[in-house]
């Protein structure tokens, strides 16, 4: 035989904001192999889906959230020989950015499920530490030439809660003045609602949504 019976599974990084700090959805396996340990949420594509439609079935499985308007990509695929301990596998990952989220519950072959920040989560199960330092790196670089931050916003938000998204991805604080001027200024980034909030303490802030661009022109350059 000139090939390799193999499985194809697809494996989720799903980030969002929770109290200021970028954090990951991660099972804790309830079931052979690594049971115990953290894993990214997956699963194996069923004979009559494609990649997506498994990818989005395990976050909605996942998360109990409808993911028609969750931004949802592929990062890379993972083949190595080694990677999976029951046979040849391999995985598609994907990386889901939401807004901030409730408790996740559990699915059938996970013990838990809980929010962890991304610097926290030790060593996971497989190689879904690398698929997760990929994942992240990829949501890093895209803030800066895309308005993929507004996927971790809320419909309306104002520009200081867009601001606490760049640092929470980025992990570094930002100017506040300097941060505005470079939103406001860059076409079609964000657009501004006419009205005000007052959710973020302080004075009346702002409310805005995402405007109609595609790519950042300049970019928000770390």
């Amino acid at each position: 035989m000139d090939f390799v019976p193999l499985g194809l599974a697809t494996d989720l990084v799903i980030l969002t904001v929770r109290d200021g700090r970028l954090q990951v959805l991660l099972i804790r396996r309830g079931i052979p192999p690594y049971a115990g340990q953290w894993a990214l949420p997956g699963g194996f594509v069923r004979p009559d889906e494609d990649l997506e439609a498994t990818a989005r079935r395990e976050l909605a499985e996942e998360t109990g959230l409808s993911t028609e308007r969750i931004h949802l990509e592929q990062v890379a695929t993972y083949g190595a020989p080694d990677r999976d301990p029951r046979g040849r596998v391999v995985s598609v990952a994907y990386l889901a950015l939401v807004p901030d989220l409730p408790a996740p519950v559990a699915g059938s072959d996970a013990a838990s499920a809980g929010w962890i920040d991304v610097r926290e989560g030790g060593e996971l199960a497989f190689d879904h530490g690398r698929i997760l330092a990929d994942a992240v790196e990829r949501a890093r670089a895209k803030l800066e030439y895309s308005p993929l931050a507004t996927a971790f916003c809320p419909p309306e938000f104002t520009i200081s809660e867009l601001r606490g998204v760049y640092e929470a991805v980025w992990g570094i604080p930002l100017d506040p003045r300097n941060f505005h001027r470079k939103v406001t200024k860059t076409p079609d980034f964000v657009a501004p609602l006419g009205t005000t909030t007052t959710r973020d303490g302080g004075r009346p802030a702002q409310l805005f949504h995402r405007g109609t661009a595609t790519t950042l022109h300049p970019p928000m350059t770390r």
